[in-house]
């Protein structure tokens, strides 16, 4: 792909995450890493690196998203600083074992994982129902525990951190709102250590692109991490005006198809 093209489909990939994310309240990860899987091969990127590639990538997007949701829920009262303070301290060490779970893993598990996991999140979104509450709010240890599980499998799949965290606090007596806005808030810390992680496990592979440290490929983290900070109130606008029960199906669906194509296209090479 030539250059400007390629520029200009990370570009178009931001907007579409950074939509969504504002749109739906889930994390652009999970479009983001399967569609860079595809630009990647396109661009001839080594196979059994692109996995890794795509999700570290996405980790380091979610650094610019993070910081945007993150101001804008607290300057609406919407996070909990105590809780997320708790559970940063387990998702600072989940998020690095999660990306030395990954290369551990390799690309094809890794890939086969992440569909697995797309279509758990399509159904649950498509046909679920929000977790009642059951628990009062949650304590520090518990929280810390949850913290590791939540900061390792989202840096393992290159998310936010949104879907996992949100209703467990949910589930624990935290108000939908606060939830999010908390969720927000420690999307930032799984991002960048998550981000670190998997630059550092990837130093010095042979077989990287130009252009990347380990597994971070920067001009894909620009592009993308500018336009999806900017179109992301353009998505929170739209929530307030379209159906919101329709869109999250139609979401669920296409989800749930790039989550049958990482799994369709990697089960021949196990």
């Amino acid at each position: 792909m030539e250059i400007f093209s390629l520029l200009a489909s990370y570009a178009l990939l931001g907007v579409f995450a950074g939509v969504i994310a504002g749109l739906l309240g889930v994390g652009g990860g999970l479009v983001v890493v399967p569609i860079l899987v595809a630009l990647y091969a396109l661009q001839g990127f080594a196979a059994e690196l692109t996995m890794q590639l795509a999700v570290g990538t996405s980790l380091a997007t979610i650094v610019f998203t993070s910081l945007s949701s993150m101001r804008a829920h607290h300057r609406r009262g919407a996070v909990d600083w105590p809780i997320t303070a708790q559970l940063s301290a387990g998702i600072m060490l989940g998020a690095w074992l999660g990306g030395v779970l990954a290369q551990w893993l390799g690309g094809v598990l890794l890939a086969l994982l992440f569909g697995l996991f797309e279509l758990a999140v399509a159904v649950q979104m498509g046909f679920g129902r929000a977790p009642a509450a059951h628990r009062d709010t949650p304590g520090r240890a518990r929280n810390a525990l949850a913290g590791v599980v939540i900061g390792a499998l989202s840096a393992l799949l290159g998310i936010g951190g949104g879907t996992l965290s949100v209703p467990y606090l949910v589930w624990h007596n935290v108000g939908m709102r606060r939830a999010v806005g908390t969720s927000s808030a420690c999307g930032l810390p799984i991002a960048l250590v998550g981000a670190l992680g998997f630059v550092l496990v990837g130093w010095g592979l042979d077989g990287l692109p130009s252009g990347s440290s380990g597994f971070v490929y920067w001009p894909a983290v620009a592009a993308i991490g500018v336009t999806s900070v900017a179109s992301a109130p353009l998505g929170a606008r739209l929530a307030h005006r379209l159906d919101q029960a329709t869109l999250k199906r139609v979401f669920a669906l296409f989800i749930g198809l790039l989550g049958i194509w990482m799994i369709v296209k990697n089960l021949p090479a196990l």
